[in-house]
């Protein structure tokens, strides 16, 4: 790509379908309409006048089932006879993983993450029908890590340190720290799901850390005893939000979409006060993208076992029942199980990888989950299947329906699913990837999804009373960061010593 830069790049691609908006007869009337009311407790739809993209009915089912099949159109058919050192270092073997050169690996750990703290659907069930109006959402919808905090030191004791209750319970038991554990292995934290993979659980266990340094901070700086937590929360939580409004954004739906929502508007994500709800859109479909971006196996770290690196498939039927999982499963603790965070962030040290593209195809050991990683731990353990299963549990609309209402250039066919009936009438989930592939050369989400995804991502943040962009939307970080005001992911874990330096690797 020359001497494009990255934010070139992603202000071009964003710029092109998001930005200059002629809304269709239809979009004039769902943004008429506003968005169905519902509250932040269930959750909603986006376009509640969309019908569903197909009827509820077996063919449809087993359509659904086929195309999300082991060695199905979606499976990239990674060789992991090669085992997952070589998928790494010989990327050649697997054509269908493509680097995303503006990403690294650690984006889509914060990309689970953040959907962790705000969507958790505890209730429904796949392919059976249910109102969204009328369906729980456990999380809180505002970006309050409330998957950390759980009810605070008062409602979630067993979360806190027994002696000094503003801070966080962290362990360890490997070479560093570790989330709290039962003795079977079970974590102790806010929300269970973020301990599916060691990615996901080292992520929690550094947000544990950097509240317990900000904690340290405000104590040194004389804050009263009886604010030291709460102060220590909200600079926790405003500046995690800053890392979406100003990272994360821009790296899933590029720089000018995200600039040009923050500047003129939401145009379809538009409850009313009070009404900040989830949208079966979002967490059903399109935020389901980042399953893309997950590669086969991972570098966990660089020293981990017995010196060497720790190479790891995310998940492997070979580990079922190992004390210490041969594959990057969560659950267990031992000493090479945690993470080196320059393989997944650039501290500058030529360590780090590339994540991968946005695209049509999912990382063949996603087709077979353990139960573990499954919330509700029931099958179908392929994820491809269970992400398009949920199009029937919502009813959602196709991909092609929300591009229209939206006035949004349509890909009005998508030909390698005609043999499964979904080429005109695309299941959303799907319909988001290719987008992505097409539109947007897999670096960034484009077109609908892109667009859908920004608007609920900043809604939810002007709708909530506590957040700093409803608060005070020129607020800027106040910790340390390489670049004045610019405050990353590198910035926190640093901040939270769980960095290469501060470990000395």
């Amino acid at each position: 790509m020359g001497n494009l830069t990255r934010r070139g790049f992603l202000g071009g691609v964003a710029g092109a379908g998001a930005v200059t908006l002629a809304p269709s007869p239809a979009a004039a009337q769902v943004a008429a309409a506003d968005t169905a009311a519902t509250s932040p407790r269930f959750f909603g739809r986006m376009f509640p006048g969309l019908p569903p993209f197909a009827e509820n009915t077996p063919r449809v089912q087993d359509a659904l089932r086929a195309m999300g099949a082991p060695g199905g159109p979606l499976d990239a058919k990674d060789p992991l006879h090669e085992g997952p050192v070589r998928l790494i270092t010989n990327p050649e073997l697997s054509p269908g993983n493509l680097d995303n050169p503006f990403n690294t690996a650690g984006t889509t750990f914060v990309g689970q993450f953040i959907d962790h703290d705000f969507t958790f659907d505890l209730h429904s069930r796949l392919a059976v029908p249910a109102v969204p109006e009328q369906s729980p959402n456990t999380r809180n919808p505002t970006l309050s890590l409330d998957s950390v905090y759980g009810g605070g030191p008062v409602l979630s004791p067993q979360l806190y340190d027994s002696g000094d209750r503003a801070k966080f319970r962290v362990e360890n038991g490997g070479l560093f720290e570790d989330l709290p554990r039962r003795a079977d292995g079970v974590a102790i934290i806010g929300d269970p799901r973020n301990d599916e993979n060691l990615m996901i659980s080292g992520l929690h266990a550094a947000f544990l850390l950097f509240h317990n340094r900000i904690v340290d901070r405000l104590r040194a700086a004389g804050v009263p005893a009886d604010r030291i937590f709460a102060d220590a929360q909200r600079t926790v939580v405003w500046h995690y939000q800053w890392i979406v409004v100003h990272e994360f954004l821009p790296q899933i739906i590029g720089f000018g979409l995200t600039q040009d929502i923050l500047a003129h508007g939401r145009r379809f994500y538009r409850p009313a006060e009070g009404q900040h709800f989830m949208p079966v859109e979002f967490q059903g479909a399109c935020y389901r993208f980042g399953h893309s971006q997950v590669r086969p196996s991972y570098r966990a770290n660089l020293k981990g076992d017995n010196g060497q690196p720790f190479f790891g498939f995310v998940f492997d039927p070979a580990a079922e029942g190992q004390s210490d999982p041969v594959d990057l499963r969560g659950g267990r603790r031992a000493r090479r199980r945690f993470i080196g965070w320059q393989t997944f962030f650039d501290f500058g040290d030529g360590q780090v990888r590339p994540n991968k593209r946005i695209d049509t195809h999912i990382s063949t050991p996603l087709f077979r989950l353990p139960l573990g990683a499954i919330a509700d731990g029931s099958p179908p353990v392929s994820l491809p299947q269970r992400n398009l299963l949920r199009h029937l549990t919502w009813s959602l609309p196709s991909g092609q329906a929300v591009a229209r209402a939206m006035g949004i250039p349509v890909l009005d066919s998508v030909p390698e699913l005609r043999e499964f009936g979904f080429d005109r009438s695309t299941p959303l989930w799907y319909y988001t990837l290719r987008e992505a592939e097409t539109l947007g050369d897999g670096i960034t989400l484009a077109g609908a999804s892109a667009r859908l995804i920004g608007e609920v991502f900043v809604g939810l943040l002007q709708l909530d009373p506590e957040s700093y962009l409803r608060q005070q939307p020129q607020w800027k970080p106040t910790l340390p960061s390489r670049v004045g005001g610019q405050f990353g992911m590198v910035d926190l874990l640093k901040f939270a010593r769980v960095d290469p330096a501060s470990r000395g690797q």
